[in-house]
């Protein structure tokens, strides 16, 4: 039986809390990360309702996408439900998981994009200062082994492609010391060694990682390398996507399709003027903060969970926007994690919670 800890594990690993906004406070919220994982409740948003859930499903951790916490609690004394909510939790060992901007950056987006069947996705506002370019010196006869240590590390993606990387060829120098274990070259004599400059860049979060892939397989006692911060945009994960239907659809038409999909109780748009719509861009939760992105990426249409009054005005005949509500937008993210966790633990099955959290009714 895996411990909490390991679902955890497998849940970072498919969304890095490196990859969290900087407001966001994703991770684990409540409980003992030690303890075996006795069920896993999956959730939207945790309340009082939920934890009782898990509790009669003998579920101890519930996984949910929106944090419990967000802010310091200055006092826990059941004064409101989140309160209420850790009080509960901790007094039945119920620990309390959330991926929520992490898990943006990575899925949540690309599946919307999958349910409408969007082609060549792209993330409309990629991952700044993420990445590293790893170079390291390597004898020879050790470039193919070295470089596939750091692939099997996660290094070398770039966008959509993986295996990348860059070698050339050149002479290393050294002069090993009394106390040394020297691959090649004698103690106290200059060596000159034939060597292959290897460069592959990595995402900051995989730094560890990557970097003992490289010292378990190179030769050296020493390995020289260098780890450089770029400024390259990280295309693999960030905020909301783009992508083109298969077709011209009329507007009113994909959000009808958009409405009964995602069983919303109205979608709210600016005008739509009967026009035909094929690059659609997606951002699931509070995605107004993308309207210029969506824009720059010559998006037709911009579907979100949540825009606000005053920020459709100023796009008529440009850009329509619509919202469909926030939980509406990232219902789906339970399915997600129910992928991610049996993926890892085939024999381990999650449970969907059967608690309502969307706190939004509609006439």
């Amino acid at each position: 039986m895996p411990t909490i800890r390991d679902i955890i594990a497998a849940i970072e690993d498919f969304a890095p809390l490196a990859l969290q906004e900087s407001y966001d406070n994703a991770g684990l919220q409540v409980g003992d990360a030690s303890l075996a994982a006795t069920g896993v409740l999956l959730c939207v948003d945790v309340t009082e309702a939920v934890v009782d859930e898990a509790i009669e499903r003998g579920c101890n951790l519930i996984v949910a996408h929106h944090p419990l916490l967000f802010r310091p609690l200055k006092r826990i004394t059941g004064g409101n439900y989140i309160e209420r909510v850790v009080m509960k939790a901790l007094r039945n060992d119920v620990a309390i998981y959330a991926a929520h901007t992490n898990l943006d950056a990575v899925a949540v987006n690309h599946r919307w994009a999958q349910m409408l069947a969007l082609t060549d996705v792209e993330v409309l506002q990629p991952t700044v200062d993420m990445l590293y370019k790893l170079v390291v010196y390597v004898p020879e006869a050790h470039t193919d082994a070295v470089r596939q240590a750091l692939f099997d590390a996660g290094a070398g993606n770039i966008g959509n492609y993986d295996s990348c990387s860059y070698v050339a060829q050149g002479v290393g120098t050294f002069c090993a010391g009394e106390n040394t274990q020297p691959y090649c070259g004698e103690r106290g004599e200059l060596h000159h060694e034939p060597e292959s400059r290897v460069e592959v860049v990595l995402p900051r979060y995989l730094k560890s990682r990557v970097v003992r892939a490289l010292l378990a397989v190179h030769p050296y006692e020493e390995p020289a390398y260098d780890l450089i911060p770029i400024a390259n945009d990280y295309t693999r994960a960030g905020m909301g996507v783009v992508g083109n239907l298969p077709h011209p659809v009329d507007a009113l038409e994909l959000l009808q399709h958009v409405k009964e999909q995602l069983h919303c109780g109205a979608i709210r748009h600016n005008a739509t003027s009967g026009k035909m719509v094929q690059r659609v861009a997606l951002c699931g939760g509070s995605g107004s903060s993308l309207i210029g992105n969506a824009m720059a990426a010559g998006a037709d249409i911009f579907i979100t969970g949540e825009i606000g009054y005053h920020q459709f005005f100023g796009y008529e005949g440009r850009l329509i926007m619509a919202e469909t509500g926030h939980y509406e937008s990232e219902q789906h993210t339970k399915e997600i994690f129910y992928e991610v966790i049996t993926k890892k633990f085939p024999n381990f099955a999650p449970y969907y919670a059967k608690v309502e959290t969307n706190p939004i009714k509609y006439l």
